[in-house]
């Protein structure tokens, strides 16, 4: 999307009024049920996780004052030059041509900055109006001829909004629009821009599942955008670009779905060597031009967003932006929001000086979820699953190398204080009070205190609430954990999971047990002596995550392996086979066909059975067959005209389907109550 001071934003946000009403306690007999399940780990923190966006019409870009604030809310990764100002940004004579560039704000004030922060750089090369060799001259300007170091280098910013699909916001000089002609520059750029520093990283810009335009085939294209750039772009390349404006606080369970559609993606369609691509959310920011960018509700749905992302193994997520400009001003729970997409105040007034934002460089409310985040998930820091029973509160944890557990509560409700019950799988925690971390509604800064016990809380309304939690005993001489397992040999039923032998501690290893992730808790699938297990009973087209976990002959145990990720398939033979295909797709709906053939005795008569994977899936309308839904379960019986099948004759039935997420396909189809393969 475009970047200018007062960026429009798709989507809706839930956006609290003001609170007219003393906060209230929920039912204290029945406090929030929240797990910890250690056992079940998720991705290390990196040490860019926490980033933020720089941009060249931003005047404060260089100053000591910014630097240190962003140092102070652990940002660790800054990205230059500016959104769509890095497809007009040409860096060796510091202009833009039509966007406005402020004094003090070239590429070697950046760097200076960036090193203050204690941050490491991301720079987007100009593609839109840009050379390959331009790209490669800045390469060397920084890493050669300056010794900056500059690891990550995207190619463009959202080159899909060139108008392509029928939008245009991104600068695009070039006569082809295509993503094929996008995906071949990138190549030539990686090639130039490798020749100068061959150590840096290359990413390419891919959309979002399910914001526009993913999905999406524009006339004359071989696919999607992200399936062409990544089957021509993805040897020469080390990572790729997400930006998500999700627009309300309630989207963060999109996160698991929208970071395995893309790791899928990048396994289907990049080649050989494909699992090297990281992911990175260069841009993401919450809020609306209506109200919710600078207040507490913003600040909530920030710190539940990042946290979900880096447990998805996402490397940086990069706030838009570091100073931005008032937008729509509106009040929100209790306090004015001026619509402002950036983490400090930029000072500005409305057109007509009735309103002003407080004074440059006061952090607004997402300031706050950044110091939380950093504070919380440190580099290294391992996530683990955390859920609760309340919807209007979310829970994240993770495991520190020093055996502590640091445990997020994000309370979004803007009346209740809720009390909480906290329950650890895996984790013994010490008694007495842990250290907790507090942001309030309208707070000014994160509170630090040692009160309630590390099973028992109370979290305000609209608070952000961190604990530090101690283990009761810290046993010497654990096994070190097993290394990243591998999933071999896939089936409908089976698997074989394979991982790297843990170092022994004091004592031997006696076995490993592999457990699946099953929500926040953990089901053993299985124990064995060696490196390598079998495993069976599974359900057909159902993903699984799983950890390993090492044994000692004392009973001692050890963390948690990283998590490996497998989705099933459906039986090689069967009785019935299907074909399901997205025929024609519009971002938030598509036309669908499910082709049925009969491999078995003849069948008068017949009953298709699927499931939705997710509740924001939903049937519009069937034919060639008689469609209900109930819940996310999807019935098709046959017309008059179909229900005979002979041995090899195939049906063919039709729906169009919406979705307001991650549009993950049904994989598991019944036909009279046989599983069928599908293909």
């Amino acid at each position: 999307m475009p970047k200018t001071l007062s960026r429009a934003v798709c989507g809706v946000l839930l956006t609290l009024a003001a609170l007219t009403v003393p906060p209230a306690y929920a039912d204290e007999t029945a406090p929030v049920a929240v797990t910890v399940n250690v056992r079940a780990a998720l991705a290390t923190v990196p040490e860019t996780g926490i980033g933020a966006n720089h941009a060249i019409w931003d005047a404060n870009l260089g100053t000591d004052q910014t630097a240190d604030l962003l140092r102070d809310a652990g940002v660790k990764l800054l990205r230059y030059p500016g959104g769509s100002y890095s497809d007009i940004y040409h860096w060796a004579d510091h202009t833009a041509p039509g966007g406005y560039v402020a004094p003090g704000t070239d590429f070697d004030t950046f760097m200076r900055g960036v090193r203050r922060t204690g941050a490491e750089p991301m720079v987007t090369a100009n593609y839109g109006t840009g050379t390959a060799e331009e790209a490669a001259a800045w390469v060397r300007h920084a890493n050669v001829t300056k010794g900056y170091g500059v690891k990550y280098w995207e190619i463009g910013n959202e080159n899909y909004g060139n108008g392509h699909y029928g939008v245009a916001w991104e600068a695009d000089d070039h006569a082809d629009k295509s993503p094929a002609e996008y995906a071949r520059h990138v190549v030539a750029y990686a090639d130039a821009m490798k020749a100068a520093d061959p150590t840096i990283k290359i990413g390419a810009v891919l959309t979002t599942a399910a914001n526009w335009p993913d999905g999406l085939v524009a006339e004359g294209d071989q696919g999607t955008w992200n399936r062409v750039v990544l089957s021509i772009a993805g040897p020469k390349i080390d990572f790729v670009i997400l930006h998500w404006y999700p627009g309300a606080l309630d989207k963060a369970a999109h996160v698991e779905d929208m970071i395995f559609l893309t790791r899928r993606q990048i396994a289907q369609y990049a080649g050989p060597g494909a699992e090297r691509i990281g992911i990175a959310m260069t841009e993401f920011n919450t809020g609306t031009s209506s109200g919710g960018t600078t207040t507490q509700p913003g600040a909530l749905a920030a710190a539940d967003a990042y946290a979900t992302l880096l447990a998805q193994g996402v490397f940086t997520v990069d706030w838009w932006n570091v100073h931005n400009g008032i937008g729509n001003v509106t009040q929100v729970a209790g306090h004015t929001d001026y619509g402002d997409f950036g983490l400090l105040s930029s000072a500005a007034c409305t057109s007509d000086g009735s309103v002003c934002e407080p004074p440059l460089n006061t952090p607004f409310a997402p300031y706050y979820a950044l110091q939380m985040m950093s504070r919380f998930a440190r580099p290294g820091d391992q996530f683990v699953r955390a859920a609760t029973d309340q919807p209007k509160v979310a829970a994240h944890a993770v495991r520190r190398p020093n055996g502590d557990l640091a445990v997020l509560l994000v309370n979004t409700s803007a009346d209740t204080s809720y009390p909480v019950a906290i329950g650890y799988s895996g984790f013994s925690p010490a008694s007495g009070a842990p250290t907790v971390l507090t942001h309030t509604n309208g707070a000014t800064s994160i509170s630090s205190s040692a009160t309630g016990s590390a099973t028992s809380q109370t979290l305000p309304p609209l608070s952000l609430t961190t604990l530090v939690v101690h283990p009761a005993s810290a046993p010497a001489g654990q096994p070190g954990a097993p290394g990243l397992p591998t999933a071999s040999d896939v089936t409908d039923r089976t698997a074989t999971i394979s991982w790297p032998a843990a170092s022994p501690g004091a004592r031997p290893i006696v076995k490993y047990e592999v457990h699946r992730q099953h929500g926040a808790t953990s089901e053993q699938l299985g124990e064995t002596a060696g490196t390598s297990l079998d495993v069976a009973n599974l359900r057909p087209g159902t993903r699984y995550t799983v950890n390993v976990i090492a044994r000692d002959s004392g009973g001692g145990v050890s963390w948690a392996s990283p998590p490996l990720t497998f989705t099933t398939g459906t039986p090689a033979s069967s009785s019935c086979t299907v074909r399901l295909s997205n025929q024609s797709d519009w971002g938030n709906g598509y036309l669908g066909a499910i082709e049925i053939t009969n491999n078995g005795a003849p069948v008068d008569g017949w009953t298709l059975t699927f499931a939705w994977p997710r509740p924001w899936q939903s049937l519009g309308s069937g034919w060639s067959g008689i469609w209900t839904q109930t819940g996310r379960d999807v019935k098709v019986v046959n017309e008059s005209y179909n229900g005979s099948l002979a041995t090899g004759a195939s049906a063919t039935v039709g729906f169009v389907a919406s979705y307001s997420g991650p549009n993950v396909l049904p994989s598991v189809f019944t036909l009279n109550g046989s599983v069928c393969s599908a293909r």
